[in-house]
């Protein structure tokens, strides 16, 4: 009871710690976005110019802070970071509203891609694992390697070729149908995922219609960071397959499969929650080329659309928000790991 005391006292003191650390990280990242915006000039004059006169520009530089001193325009974002603002688009949208509307969608494209991952990666893993210097292994490995290298945007086109204009199997691009989509604007209560929200309609043809237009993205930006778990899963499987337990539970005459199956499978899944903060980082930087490819319209096709438009103001707010999601996940992710893997010291 001693022991298990001063490891729950340990486990709470390693979170509160790892909570705290959020702060500084996030003030890290966000500094590190405001400076870089900041570095490639002046954001009103980069989007308005040649469109707008002098004056104007004046006067809209003027209005959003950007004549006075850096320090204080750091001052004032930093703040109105910690109450929620982040700011104006050159539209006078608020940036938090456009995370909110346009967030839901690419949580969603991630979460799907997350699934395409798991199914992908895990069991593959585990037959490279059970199959090592094989063929089939060296296939895998390999695939593993490509799936990781190749760029997300010549993936999504490849697949857009053949399962879109070739075989005509699912839509081209964007999140549902134009009447689906039409008619999911009135639903109640909205989440703006769309799936939810065509559960929440009533009408299977609209929950199948979100589905196939899911389908292709999905894949695009799983198969990213499948191969990765790919990897992860055959090297540690390997190395469980070998450890003392393993060879214990063979000696009490269990098959094969379910040495594997109900042992090895689920110490050699702890490394890929390790690394999920990682992944789900990768995700939401691949989100931005998956998004502009599939006409997906979530944070990363509006990242995309203000890029194009010099509106560097709203960059840096979704920048930043991505960020700070990027800290919180990582707290959750060490969490996990934490409560989950008794080889974790604190």
């Amino acid at each position: 009871m001693r022991g298990g005391g001063s490891r729950q006292v340990a486990l709470l003191r390693y979170l509160l710690i790892r909570l705290l650390l959020i702060v500084p990280t996030a003030w890290l990242l966000v500094t590190v976005v405001f400076f870089l915006m900041r570095v490639i000039g002046d954001p009103i004059s980069a989007a308005m110019g040649g469109r707008l006169t002098q004056e104007q520009i004046e006067e809209r530089k003027d209005a959003a802070g950007l004549n006075r001193p850096i320090l204080t325009q750091y001052w004032e974002y930093i703040t109105g970071f910690l109450r929620g603002d982040f700011g104006r688009t050159q539209d006078n949208e608020a940036i938090a509203d456009v995370v909110v509307t346009y967030g839901a969608a690419t949580f969603e494209l991630v979460f799907w891609g997350l699934l395409v991952a798991f199914a992908v990666g895990i069991p593959l893993g585990r037959y490279a694992a059970t199959h090592r210097d094989t063929p089939a292994d060296a296939v895998l490995r390999f695939s593993a390697v490509l799936a990781y290298a190749a760029p997300v945007f010549f993936v999504g086109m490849l697949l857009k070729l053949v399962f879109s204009v070739w075989l005509g199997w699912f839509p081209v691009g964007g999140r549902a149908s134009t009447d689906v989509e039409l008619a999911l604007q009135h639903v109640s209560p909205k989440t703006n995922i769309l799936f939810i929200d065509s559960i929440l309609y009533g009408e299977p043809s609209y929950v199948l219609d979100v589905l196939e237009h899911a389908v292709l993205p999905a894949v695009a930006l799983g198969l990213l960071t499948g191969g990765i778990f790919l990897r992860l899963v055959r090297v540690n499987l390997i190395q469980t397959l070998r450890s003392d337990y393993v060879e214990a539970a063979r000696a009490r005459g269990l098959s094969s499969r379910v040495v594997t199956g109900r042992h090895a499978v689920r110490n050699a899944l702890i490394p890929i929650i390790t690394v999920m903060g990682m992944c789900i980082a990768m995700m939401l930087g691949g989100a931005v080329l998956t998004e502009t490819t599939f006409e997906w319209k979530g944070l990363g096709y509006q990242l995309a659309e203000y890029l194009r438009a010099r509106d560097f103001i709203a960059v840096q707010g979704i920048v930043a928000f991505i960020a700070l999601l990027v800290a919180v996940m990582s707290f959750v992710v060490d969490a996990v790991v934490a409560l989950i893997d008794p080889r974790v010291r604190f």
